[in-house]
């Protein structure tokens, strides 16, 4: 039996000088260690550093005035616009079917509360409103203006002329508004209107000074009320005759 096992010997100590000579192979000529990584070239006092807690609160309020400030500004500019929003544009009139309705957006109702102005209701009819004529040019009272062409369909209209603050002016003719009732049309129904200071025969509709004018036509008991349709009426043109 002991002869049997002593052939066995050699060859186990000959596999174990071999492993060792592996690894003290690996040692000498540097096998078997793991790639340096990039991290182990960092220095901890070349890492980003967190700002010092005394510049937090500083940046923290500059931050909620930078906020505030924008904030408030764009709002303020929104009402401050003098348009509301949700407008429909045909040619130079532009109407605002929503105004006044419980479907208004905030910046509208706080526009229209702002500057005083009562718009009329879903079931009291539409305005529109004119601020330049068909060549894009702003309306002022130092220039007369023809109205030519015909209303969409209600049971009365009126047409009035206000200043920038949406205030109605003070006319020396002691008339402000002009509407359907006294209206005088062509054969085929349509109407010419003079808008000017002076008095003018047949549709005249005064104004007062020499400041930019908004024309205000206001249809009542239409069937515009809901916006539906608009695009596909039309509105009277808007032409500058002379200005003085």
């Amino acid at each position: 039996m002991a002869l049997a096992e002593n052939p066995q010997k050699p060859h186990r100590k000959l596999s174990g000088a071999l492993v060792r000579a592996r690894r003290l192979g690996g040692r000498r000529f540097g096998a078997g260690k793991p790639r340096p990584s990039p991290r182990d070239a960092w220095r901890i006092d070349e890492l980003p550093k967190r700002p010092p807690i005394q510049f937090f609160l500083p940046n923290l309020m500059l931050a909620a005035v930078v906020a505030l400030v924008v904030g408030i500004g764009s709002a303020y500019l929104a009402v401050d616009r003098g348009r509301l929003f949700g407008e429909v544009q045909l040619g130079e009139w532009t109407a605002y079917p929503t105004a006044g309705t419980p479907d208004a957006d905030p910046y509208s109702a706080a526009t229209t509360a702002r500057t005083g102005q009562v718009p009329l209701g879903s079931g009291e009819g539409l305005a529109f409103f004119a601020d330049r004529d068909n060549a894009g040019d702003r309306l002022t009272a130092a220039c007369d203006y023809r109205l030519s062409g015909q209303t969409p369909p209600a049971r009365m209209w009126t047409l009035t002329a206000i200043n920038t603050k949406g205030a109605l002016l003070n006319t020396d003719a002691g008339r402000v508004a002009l509407d359907s009732r006294e209206i005088l049309r062509k054969p085929n129904g349509d109407f010419n209107i003079e808008v000017s200071t002076k008095a003018r025969p047949g549709n005249w509709l005064p104004v007062a000074g020499s400041e930019p004018i908004t024309l205000v036509l206001r249809l009542y008991d239409t069937p515009l009320t809901t916006g539906a349709g608009l695009q596909e009426i039309s509105m009277p043109r808007v032409l500058k005759e002379q200005c003085r």
